[in-house]
């Protein structure tokens, strides 16, 4: 006979440290899109050494300071994606504001200046819709929840609330035990009746599926704030700082659900589960470059720049739940974990390096590259108690080592190479063509490990995670000038390939999917010089 009953939120047996997030979903918030002025966006980014864009005071400060006159800009625009299916009321098509800054230039000789700058852009639109469906055999989600048992990682007993629970010892839960195993474990494999009649008898088992499908919506951004101080000597070396603060705002909502069968391959049901997960928080870094000219007689440049890590202090919450649509009698019909909790995570170093290079009047010639070690990023979990809270309520916080390793195994450096070109065929008007690159942050048999001893694992209410490949963005553009007035336009096409797994291999075939991320983003930028 099933039970109607929805259990507590996932209630913790032992004291935890707090949280610290797992490497997917902390890689989430490592890169960032080509965007900012539709001049920069249509040049494909390669604007680092050619400067004078208020875009570069983030990729290269130093080409603030090749302004000579005060300028404020907005830009604006739509984003779109291709090849997905609407899920959770969300739009493929949506508006998004990109960015808006000033220059304030003040000249100290005849060919010198210092200028003082801001300038918000989003630094990444998280707006995606995900949607995976494949065939499985000799393996579930649940049937990973049980492997973990198999394999002497936990073993299973009721907590004083009846709660089964993966223990690494009597008085200790393991952090490999997350709130997805909490869920498959209490509402799809337990037979509580069998457990209290005799708690030695064979009380956990599990069904493997045949099919999945899943679908996600990711919605927000990550806003940049940045300030900055640059100058000019003499026309020959340029030097610009800029200090960002970013602003995390990410919301991302899936649904999940697989068809089960038993061990005669007779199906008995399905089992769906719904996760909505937060992140919000703020970052702060440095960036500092150089743009020099090795030869008067030339205008070709080279740029340099040094972009420390971003540090982050940011909160997540969850809400998560089961739905068992099975003939299993045992076990609840649905089940729900909530949690919440802060933690840090912190990027890696930049480095970049870039040449511009004009002629004449009338064409200007960019190229930049960018290397960033991703396996340096660091998961890291704040020591929790508040005696450790300082007098500003920050908590110190330590790496969470088990999970680097993971990081290490995953992730790997990434190079982003940027090329552009624009051409005035009359003074007032240009023609821009540009394209930008990224190598795939994934290993190609990276694996959200959900079989580590560590506390991101045990905060983690999914089991999903892709491996996102190369990304390929062409973009072209239009500008006119009259006045101290711009008005630009550019239209970029991104594309990446990734690998879906709704789960990390263990047994059988776990039904990875071939998945597409293609956006077409529209941006008008209005300009204006004094």
């Amino acid at each position: 006979m099933m039970r109607k009953f929805c259990f507590a939120a996932f209630a913790l047996a032992v004291v935890l440290p707090a949280a610290a997030q797992d490497t997917y979903e902390s890689a989430r918030l490592l890169g960032s899109d080509l965007n900012g002025t539709a001049r920069y966006v249509g040049m494909g980014g390669a604007m680092d050494a050619l400067g004078a864009d208020l875009s570069t005071i983030s990729t290269n400060p130093a080409g603030i300071g090749l302004f000579r006159h005060s300028h404020a800009s907005i830009s604006f625009g739509f984003v779109s994606q291709q090849d997905a299916e609407k899920f959770d009321g969300k739009s493929k098509t949506s508006m998004s504001f990109d960015q808006a800054g000033f220059v304030y230039s003040s000249r100290i000789s005849r060919t010198s200046f210092i200028n003082f700058s801001f300038n918000y852009h989003k630094s990444k639109n998280f707006n995606q819709i995900l949607n995976a469906a494949n065939s499985l055999k000799g393996c579930s989600q649940n049937g990973l929840t049980y492997s973990k048992a198999d394999d002497g990682i936990y073993y299973f007993d009721l907590n004083r609330q009846g709660e089964n629970i993966g223990y690494f010892s009597p008085d200790n839960r393991s952090l490999a035990y997350s709130e997805s195993d909490y869920l498959n474990a209490n509402a799809l494999m337990s037979d509580f009746k069998t457990h209290a009649a005799d708690p030695k008898a064979d009380w956990i088992f599990y069904n493997e599926a045949n099919a999945y499908t899943f679908d996600r919506a990711h919605r927000g951004w990550i806003s940049n704030f940045d300030f900055n101080v640059s100058g000019n000597s003499n026309d020959r070396f340029y030097w610009g700082i800029t200090v960002g603060v970013k602003s995390v705002n990410y919301r991302g909502y899936s649904e999940y659900g697989e068809a089960l069968i038993n061990k005669d391959n007779d199906p008995i049901g399905s089992v769906a589960v719904s996760d909505e997960r937060r992140i919000k928080g703020t970052g702060v870094d440095v960036t500092a470059g150089v743009i020099f000219r090795p030869s008067a007689e030339s205008p070709f440049r080279i740029g340099l720049t040094v972009s420390t890590p971003t540090w982050y202090d940011l909160s997540t919450s969850n809400d998560t739940y089961i739905l068992n649509n099975t003939s299993n009698p045992y076990g609840y019909d649905q089940g729900k974990s909530n949690q919440n909790y802060d933690f840090k995570f912190y990027t890696p170093w930049k480095f970049g390096l870039s040449l511009g290079h004009t002629i004449g009047t009338q064409v200007a010639l960019g190229f930049g590259y960018e290397f960033s070690d991703y396996t340096s990023s660091t998961n890291r979990v704040n020591k929790g108690d508040t005696y450790w809270y300082d007098n500003y309520g920050y908590s110190p916080s330590y790496t969470d080592e088990v999970m680097k390793r993971n990081t290490d195994q995953s992730l790997k450096g990434v190079h982003t190479i940027r090329v552009g070109a624009e051409f005035k065929p009359v003074t007032e008007f240009a023609i821009r063509l540009g394209y930008n690159y990224v190598s795939s942050p994934y290993e190609e048999n990276g694996v959200r490990d959900a079989k580590l001893e560590s506390p991101g694992v045990s905060y983690s209410s999914t089991t999903d995670y892709v491996n996102w490949k190369d990304t390929h963005r062409i973009t072209c553009g239009v500008g006119y000038k009259v006045g101290g007035m711009n008005i630009d336009l550019a239209y970029q096409y991104n594309m990446t390939k990734g690998d879906f797994h709704p789960f990390q291999p263990y047994a059988g075939n776990t039904g990875v999917k071939d998945v597409k991320f293609n956006r077409h983003q529209l941006l008008l930028t209005l300009g204006y010089t004094f």
